[in-house]
């Protein structure tokens, strides 16, 4: 199986100052959960090369053992170092695709028209898509092939208002995941802030925040089955 994990080029945080970029433990612990499992990783971005890490993400009390391992990985750094360019990325080359979140990709993917187009291609090519976090904001200009938003009617999640006002960031990022995929008429629903939350709609998996990521990553290999 081959899987390609989709991340931000993204390293402002609006106009605060501060860096943002994508949020480690949800590019790490997937990334374990796939290496296990056999599959054939790639990582992708906008910009190709080093994606930008949200400082935070690496802070001590974010870390945790899959991050640890993946900060002292080589292979995993050099894999890092060196993602493709997103709009050289096609569904036929791979399995599924797995968008890890931080606040980076509320700024460049979600505004994306290859991150778009690639999500509808794998769709339609019948093949299965996670999101955590952030990244199910990245579904907000995603259609269907009747040119209806991807997300309604579909059961879905993504990082609460409620986390997001405890990070202090409502008025920063450019739109609440929560709100937006409600009013794209997705059926949202959450569980208690901080604690793993996915939801499955058919070939669409979304997690609710960094500690959900490892979860997505799981169903997406439960729905794909490992390789032989």
């Amino acid at each position: 199986m081959k899987v390609v994990m989709i991340l931000t080029s993204h390293d402002q945080l609006g106009d605060t100052g501060c860096k943002t970029g994508f949020w480690l433990e949800e590019l790490a612990a997937p990334y374990y959960v796939f290496k296990e499992a056999g599959y054939e990783i790639t990582l992708a971005s906008p910009a190709g090369g080093q994606p930008p890490l949200d400082p935070k993400s690496n802070e001590p009390d974010f870390q945790t053992d899959d991050t640890r391992r993946f900060e002292a990985d080589a292979e995993a750094q050099k894999a890092l170092a060196n993602t493709a360019k997103l709009a050289d990325i096609s569904q036929a080359d791979f399995d599924t695709v797995f968008y890890p979140g931080g606040h980076g990709p509320m700024w460049d993917l979600a505004e994306s028209p290859d991150s778009a187009a690639l999500i509808e291609s794998f769709l339609a090519a019948d093949k299965p898509v996670a999101l955590v976090c952030h990244a199910p904001g990245v579904l907000r200009h995603v259609k269907t092939p009747d040119g209806r938003p991807l997300v309604e009617g579909k059961k879905v999640t993504g990082f609460t208002n409620g986390e997001e006002a405890a990070v202090g960031l409502t008025e920063v990022v450019p739109f609440l995941v929560e709100d937006e995929l409600q009013a794209k008429g997705g059926i949202y629903s959450k569980g208690p802030d901080w604690g793993p939350y996915i939801v499955q709609d058919g070939l669409l998996i979304t997690g609710q925040n960094p500690a959900s990521s490892a979860d997505a990553a799981r169903r997406l290999v439960e729905e794909l089955g490992a390789p032989a």
